[in-house]
C-alpha cells in the first residue's frame, strides 16, 4: 500500500463520510489511503495537471481501487458533479487564497452540503472569510509540523458562524488551545515582520502606512501568546 506523510494522515482522521472529492488530489495518495483502511467507499480524485493526473490513474490501477476512486482532469471543483453525493470535500497542500478561489468559483458544487477538510500551506484567514461568506461552520482545527513548515487544518460543515478578526487570522480553536506548535509559527511571524520592518525603515522612501501596519500586526501576535 502506498504511504502517505503524517500531514496527509491528520487530514484522513478528520475525513468522516463514505463519499470522498479530493481536489488537487497530488497522485491520490489521500483518497487510495482511506479506502485501503475501509474509511471511504467512493472518491473523485481531482487534478488539473496532465502529470499528476496520469500517475494518480496509475496509482489507483496499482492498487485495485479502478472501481472506487474515479480520477479526473479538472480545474477545482468542476472534478465533481451534484449527482456524485459527495458528502465530503478534501483541499490540501495550497495557498488560502487559492483555496477560497476554488470554492468561490465551485459554490454551486456545495449545493448537496458536503463537509469540508481544508490543509492551506499559508494564508488561512482568506479560508476561514470564505467559509464565513459560504455559510460554513468551523467545528475543528489542528496544527502539524512537517519538513521543517507548519501546516493547519481546518475543518468546517455547513453552518452560521461569526468569527472575530482575532479568530479569522489566528484559527477559532488554535486561538483557545495555544499549544506548542502554534506559538511556534507566530513567533517564526514575527522574525518574518521583524525583517520586514528593518527593509522598510532602509529604504530611501519610508513607507509609513506599511510600517504602521506591520508594527500593528506584530503587536498582536505578541498579545496573543502571551
Amino acid at each position: 500500500m502506498l504511504a502517505i506523510n503524517k500531514r496527509l494522515q491528520l487530514v484522513a482522521e478528520y475525513v468522516e463520510n463514505r463519499r470522498l472529492a479530493d481536489i488537487g488530489s497530488d497522485h491520490a495518495y489521500l483518497p487510495i489511503y482511506l479506502a485501503k483502511n475501509n474509511k471511504i467507499d467512493y472518491a473523485v480524485a481531482g487534478e488539473i495537471v496532465d502529470g499528476p493526473h496520469r500517475v494518480s490513474i496509475k496509482n489507483v490501477r496499482e492498487e485495485g481501487l479502478v472501481g472506487t476512486i474515479d480520477c479526473r482532469k479538472a480545474a477545482g471543483l468542476d472534478a465533481i458533479e451534484l449527482s456524485d453525493n459527495i458528502e465530503v470535500i478534501t483541499i490540501c497542500g495550497m495557498g488560502g487564497k487559492l483555496i477560497a478561489d476554488i470554492l468561490e468559483k465551485g459554490k454551486e458544487k456545495l449545493a448537496n452540503k458536503p463537509n469540508l477538510v481544508l490543509q492551506p500551506n499559508v494564508g488561512e484567514n482568506f479560508v476561514r472569510e470564505k467559509l464565513q461568506e459560504l455559510g460554513y461552520e468551523i467545528t475543528a482545527e489542528n496544527i502539524i509540523e512537517e519538513d521543517g513548515h507548519i501546516y493547519e487544518i481546518i475543518v468546517a460543515k455547513p453552518g452560521v458562524m461569526k468569527l472575530s478578526e482575532d479568530e479569522v487570522n489566528f484559527g477559532k480553536y488554535l486561538l483557545v488551545e495555544k499549544n506548542e506548535l502554534f506559538v511556534k509559527k507566530q513567533k517564526q511571524e514575527l522574525s518574518k515582520i521583524e525583517y520586514i520592518l528593518n527593509q522598510l525603515e532602509k529604504a530611501n522612501e519610508v513607507q509609513e502606512n506599511k510600517v504602521v501596519e506591520f508594527r500593528s500586526r506584530y503587536a498582536k501576535i505578541l498579545e496573543v501568546i502571551s
